[in-house]
């Protein structure tokens, strides 16, 4: 899973759900996130920060995961989602790719035949 911080505020969600993964909390904070985005990503006025507000019952070390969303690592995370997301031409989410190959028209049997178009390009029985 990588992100795609298109929108506004996307940037800042990124931050927080990263420094939640170093703390081994990614996916606790990834669901309260998604659960909750009615509260906090309104498309006309995205509030993002509400989101530490939001995870902060699931035993973070809030001072901790603040210092990190702003430190070197995130950063650089960041910037390398953002360089791939633009190499491969990502304007929309959610996005899947198959061995950097892109599902177009999304669907179970798209994926299906996208993943065994690329079992056999890599020579797999």
């Amino acid at each position: 899973m990588r992100h795609a911080p298109l929108h506004q505020g996307s940037d800042t969600a990124v931050r927080i759900l990263e420094a939640a993964r170093q703390q081994g909390k990614y996916w606790e904070a990834l669901e309260r996130t998604l659960a909750t985005r009615s509260q906090w990503a309104t498309h006309n006025r995205p509030q993002p920060k509400m989101i530490w507000d939001l995870i902060a019952d699931i035993g973070l070390d809030m001072a901790k995961a603040h210092a990190d969303a702003n430190g070197p690592a995130i950063d650089q995370l960041l910037r390398q989602d953002i360089a791939d997301m633009q190499a491969l031409r990502v304007d929309r989410t959610p996005g899947f790719f198959v061995n950097g190959t892109p599902l177009r028209d999304f669907g179970e049997a798209q994926l299906k035949v996208l993943v065994e178009q690329e079992l056999r390009k890599a020579g797999a029985p």
